[in-house]
């Protein structure tokens, strides 16, 4: 049973409602409650945990690391770096840490939306069936088995009748559980439709022109097909929060001609855009200071990428206007077909006392979906339930490095870092949401061998993982470059996404491919 608890703050004083409820299938749990302001929503039940179980707990965002953990795993906080270097590079931003305490101990393990518990092959899973209400987090005390269940509702109005908790319940097979949820949900993914193709990211960077972009769009004719993604990502932009117009001197010609180019070729077209934030260098932030989400009077830092990044305030009636203007001339004047949008968490770091911060960002995500119409989405940095049936394709793990795991200092910062190593695992143990929610993209695999620390083996497993689990299929490389045997092993991939009897158990990923078994080890 589910035993639950409500803190509300009333014009009487405090309020304290208890009570109990089932925990299988579909379970609503409404509460009549005094006009008051929810100070505490929480529930707790007991999940015991084997030495050989594992568990999952879904991460704050598309980036935040969350593998299976065992009973001894520790989720690692930012309370070991200095205080200074957390406010300076924002890196309390990129995740749910400056709302979510982290006991940075062996066995209190916390995730958003959905947790489950594995032994063997019998899943048992436990997540939320509405998050408007607020975030559902999940924190386990494996010592004890506590599971705790709380919404990030606190400082919410309330008054009659309060939806308390939307959870779903489910033992059994991996497929069994998780279709039975997203037929509890009534979510379906937008499309289901593979998607293949080439973004200038993980090579060129920010380092783009047309130039460089037509000679990867001719070198990508040795590999891509009719109808694959050719993507240009970041650096077509003069600075983060100016969509109107491109870089001038990189693109003199405007990215109308750019998508024609990508049309002539054969291939759907994509940009990257970060629509609910920009830098401080830009024209945005110098010229429109009201634009910006404030909280207790100032602005909100996002982070420490480009000159460093603020919240834009998507109830300023001007920053609609101006989105509606940005997006109507990306799909419809310039003609792509596709966006992917990233840093979508800076929509809504906060709610107010009318609205969740969690439903803030599922009203962030319609008005996207409202203003891209029928085009493609691929959405990024975006909390993950916020978007499902939302989005066509949506990241579920941070960015990929040129090497494996970075350097010893780097692996202490945040769980939305850059890292090879948790790109794949977040690709492994999100793959149920591909199909169901969204097509999952797992980020981009290599072949090349310049401008890369990653060696053959890892390489391997990149592009491995990434096909067997992936939804999204793209590389970054400059395929002109390529020779007749990374041809030869381009194709290979691309054909490893037929393999059949996928299966994941604590050591091995299993596949049949042209009715051969074949394993991997998982990554480490």
């Amino acid at each position: 049973m589910l035993d639950f608890r409500l803190a509300i703050d009333t014009p009487d004083g405090p309020t304290v409602l208890t009570g109990t409820a089932p925990t299988d299938g579909a379970v609503h749990v409404k509460v009549d409650v005094p006009e008051g302001t929810l100070r505490r929503l929480a529930a707790t039940m007991t999940v015991p945990m084997g030495r050989d179980d594992r568990a999952f707990f879904n991460g704050f965002q598309s980036w935040s690391h969350c593998p299976e953990y065992r009973t001894t795993d520790r989720i690692p906080s930012l309370k070991r770096l200095p205080n200074a270097l957390v406010r300076k590079f924002g890196l309390d931003r990129y995740g749910d840490y400056y709302f979510v305490d982290y006991p940075d101990k062996p066995g209190r393990l916390h995730g958003i939306s959905y947790c489950y518990f594995r032994s063997g092959e019998t899943y048992r899973l436990i997540a939320s069936l509405d998050e408007t209400l607020g975030y559902t987090r999940f924190d386990y005390d494996a010592d004890t088995g506590i599971l705790t269940i709380q919404r990030d509702c606190r400082g919410l109005r309330c008054s009659g009748t309060l939806s308390a908790f939307d959870l779903y319940f489910a033992t059994g097979g991996e497929d069994e559980v998780f279709d039975g949820w997203f037929a509890a949900m009534g979510i379906q993914p937008r499309t289901k439709a593979p998607l293949a193709g080439y973004t200038s990211w993980y090579n060129r960077y920010q380092n783009i022109d047309a130039k460089a972009i037509l000679t990867d769009l001719t070198g990508c004719a040795k590999i891509l097909e009719p109808g694959d993604l050719f993507q240009i990502d970041d650096g077509w932009e003069p600075y983060i929060g100016d969509w109107l117009e491109p870089d001038a001197a990189k693109f003199p010609e405007g990215m109308g001609e750019e998508a024609a180019l990508i049309h002539e070729a054969g291939y759907l077209s994509g940009l990257w855009l970060a629509p609910f934030v920009a830098e401080t260098k830009s024209a945005v932030y110098r010229e429109h200071p009201d634009w910006f989400l404030r909280v207790r009077g100032e602005k909100w830092y996002c982070g420490s990428n480009w000159s460093g990044f603020y919240s834009l305030d998507i109830d300023n009636p001007e920053v609609q206007d101006y989105l509606r203007r940005v997006f109507d001339r990306v799909l419809h004047e310039w003609g792509f077909d596709l966006v992917k949008l990233d840093f979508l968490y800076g929509a809504a770091p906060f709610g107010t006392r009318e609205e969740s911060r969690a439903g803030r960002m599922i009203r962030a995500m319609d008005f996207l979906r409202e203003l891209c119409g029928d085009k493609l989405i691929l959405g990024c940095g975006v909390p993950l339930w916020p978007a499902f049936g939302k989005v066509d394709y949506c990241r579920i793990g941070c960015d990929v490095g040129l090497d494996w795991n970075d350097n010893p200092v780097m692996q202490r910062l945040h769980r939305e870092r850059i890292s090879t190593l948790h790109s794949l695992h977040n690709t492994i143990y999100r793959r149920q949401l591909s199909g169901r929610a969204f097509g999952n993209d797992p980020d981009v695999f290599f072949l090349r061998e310049d401008n890369l620390k990653l060696t053959e083996e890892q390489k391997g497993t990149l592009a491995t993982v990434n096909a067997l689990f992936g939804s999204v299929l793209l590389t970054s490389d400059d395929p002109s470059d390529y020779s007749a045997e990374q041809l030869l092993r381009y194709q290979a991939v691309r054909q490893m996404r037929e393999a059949q009897g996928i299966t994941v158990d604590n050591e091995t990923i299993r596949f049949t491919l042209n009715g051969k078994p074949a394993e991997l080890g998982l990554p480490r």
